[in-house]
């Protein structure tokens, strides 16, 4: 039998996804014919499941037509030309301009079918290209045959090319052209492009923050995969705290375990697993002050605000400003005046390691 679990980041789960709220959110708002939200800002910490969500979004977008009407997805990679992406998936869509002549756009038959790229020519008689321009018009096609666009980029940052994008979706915006725009990102850098100068738009867009997968779920989803009694399901899915990575990671390994190993026995190799392809990245990624504070809290499962205060000492003047970084990034949790980390294992992990 094949393992119905996977540790592939950016993958979708095709038999072991658990529906989250944030999705519907979305979706929700996408049901009606002017959406009140034309942007959505997907953010969380590495392995939460940002990619999941955008994922389903786009997949029920493009698959259930009785509920989202004449929509066009497009699923954008930020590492290439955005703008020549776009225009490809519009021409590939049949709304391209019929003289590519004039236009001086030059699509290659390789943009329609795999890897290729989109040229752009200067013709003899002087006509000027812009692809900003080009776009629009396209879309405007699209707007008279009722279409909406969907644009879905993952894994955004400050780039050259995701600055020009944003700068011409931000015109496209003001038009009131249906075009829509969900991303993905880790909270810097999606910070680091809200503050761009001219993208007010994205600064102000919704925010949407993954959430630990629902402890009930969970537990019905290891019972049924593994064939297990609900005792241990239960278990396993307290162990996971909720983090996607982990609730799929540690899925694999008991699926893998043998007969005559327990839970115990598997949570060594869980622990290697996000340390070593999670852990060690996040903390990597962290500032100086994420680390101490921290560090600060690795000895019990929840510490007080005055305890906190108390350890960080002459710092204790940054604690407001740290704590909610980290709780906006996913690495901490706050309940009624209590704060820990919210990844299981990661007090260990950095007294291990770091």
């Amino acid at each position: 039998m094949q393992n119905p679990f996977t540790t592939t980041f950016s993958k979708t789960p095709e038999y072991t996804y658990i529906h989250t709220e944030k999705t519907e959110e979305i979706l929700e708002n996408f049901i009606y014919d002017n959406p009140s939200e034309s942007v959505y800002k997907i953010t969380g910490v590495r392995g939460s499941g940002k990619t999941v969500i955008l994922a389903k979004v786009e997949e029920e977008l493009r698959t259930n037509e009785s509920r989202y009407i004449n929509w066009l997805v497009f699923d954008v990679n930020p590492a290439r030309d955005i703008l020549g992406q776009i225009a490809a998936m519009l021409v590939k869509a049949g709304f391209g301009s019929q003289d590519k002549k004039t236009t001086g756009i030059n699509l290659s038959a390789t943009v329609m079918g795999t890897g290729g790229g989109i040229g752009y020519t200067a013709e003899n008689n002087n006509n000027f290209f812009d692809i900003g321009v080009e776009v629009e018009t396209m879309i405007q096609a699209a707007q008279k045959k009722g279409k909406k666009i969907l644009i879905g980029i993952d894994e955004v940052s400050k780039s050259e090319e995701m600055i020009k994008f944003a700068s011409e979706y931000g015109r496209w915006l003001r038009a009131g052209y249906p075009v829509y725009f969900v991303c993905t990102g880790l909270y810097e850098n999606i910070q680091e492009l809200s503050n761009v100068k001219n993208l007010t738009f994205f600064r102000r867009a919704a925010t949407v923050k993954t959430e630990p997968l629902n402890m009930i779920r969970m537990t019905e989803m290891y019972k049924s995969k593994l064939d297990i009694d609900s005792n241990e399901a239960r278990e396993m899915a307290k162990i996971t705290k909720g983090y996607a990575y982990a609730f799929q990671e540690l899925g694999v390994l008991y699926f893998k375990k043998k007969e005559d190993e327990s839970l115990e026995d598997i949570l060594p190799g869980l622990k290697a697993e996000l340390f070593a392809y999670s852990y060690e990245k996040i903390w990597e990624e962290m500032t100086e002050m994420d680390r101490f504070l921290a560090g600060l809290l690795t000895e019990k499962e929840e510490y007080k605000r005055e305890e906190v205060l108390k350890l960080m000492g002459e710092k204790s003047g940054s604690y407001s400003m740290y704590r909610d970084r980290l709780i906006k990034r996913g690495i901490l949790n706050s309940r009624q005046g209590y704060i820990s980390l919210a990844l299981p294992y990661f007090g260990e992990y950095i007294k291990e390691y770091c």
